[in-house]
């Protein structure tokens, strides 16, 4: 699994999430290192979007959230198609299919990516 994030002008690296992401995973390897130096980035209107997966409604995470600051939208649950993260996955999805070469093993894939 990989994890990225965007927004109008810039975008997060990807993320290879080895094993299972549990909201303590979430917090300290994707928002810390990676969402919250990006919203800075972004400014003060930045506004986070995640989805409501587990580990992004984690306790430990909402609270790192609210002590950081961090302006997160309300997403409903099971939305996939108004998620605007889901119409770039699918975008690198027929990128790589339409590949002449088709990766070989998941660092070829990581590195299409």
């Amino acid at each position: 699994m990989v994890w990225g994030g965007f927004s109008l002008h810039q975008r997060t690296p990807l993320y290879q999430v080895v094993g299972n992401l549990t909201g303590q995973r979430y917090r300290d390897e994707i928002l810390a290192p990676i969402v919250l130096p990006t919203l800075q980035q972004i400014g003060p209107n930045a506004v986070f979007q995640d989805d409501n997966a587990t580990p992004h409604r984690a306790r430990l995470v909402n609270d790192y959230i609210q002590q950081t600051g961090v302006v997160r939208m309300d997403f409903p649950a099971c939305s996939p198609d108004m998620n605007p993260i889901e119409h770039v996955w699918d975008e690198l999805d027929r990128q790589v299919r339409a590949n002449h070469q088709p990766p070989r093993n998941l660092q070829q894939l990581l590195q299409m990516l």
